[in-house]
């Protein structure tokens, strides 16, 4: 039998208007450009509520009817795996505005795919916006020792 592993659970929401999605500009030295609003899973919190809630948190806007689109993951130790929800909706209310995690604004797609965006964003946008794609995995080499990525 595999030994169970520890999870770390977070999500990442596409929401969009006809051609426009909502970016945000991340601050994070670790992983900052232009990305999604999303966020960790809180401990007994369902995926969806998470969702609901950091996008509400870091934009402002409340959303409805996320609907589950892929996932990324990958693993963060030999006894750790890390996984991201990817989510889009294309429903929403309120006013929309930034948050400590960074700016959030409105852009047309065709100029996010083309903007600074965060690392690996561009690839994972694949995930987002083709339905026949579920899955954004890095793995560790053992040939080269280096960190790659796979979409299925």
């Amino acid at each position: 039998m595999a030994e169970a592993e520890k999870v770390i659970l977070t999500n990442m929401c596409m929401v969009y208007a006809g051609t426009k999605v909502l970016v945000q500009n991340r601050l994070d030295k670790n992983w900052k450009g232009l990305t999604f609003p999303g966020g960790h899973v809180e401990k007994h919190e369902s995926f969806t509520d998470a969702v609901i809630r950091e996008v509400k948190e870091e934009t402002g806007l409340a959303i409805s009817s996320p609907q589950l689109c892929g996932i990324k993951q990958w693993p963060a130790s030999e006894s750790e795996r890390y996984i991201v929800l990817f989510y889009k909706t294309d429903k929403f209310e309120g006013e929309l505005k930034s948050s400590d995690e960074g700016e959030v604004f409105w852009m047309d797609l065709e100029d996010f795919k083309k903007a600074e965006l965060a690392k690996d964003m561009d690839k994972m946008l694949e995930i987002f916006l083709r339905d026949e794609l579920s899955e954004f995995y890095y793995y560790h080499n053992k040939i080269d020792g280096e960190w790659k990525f796979c979409i299925k």
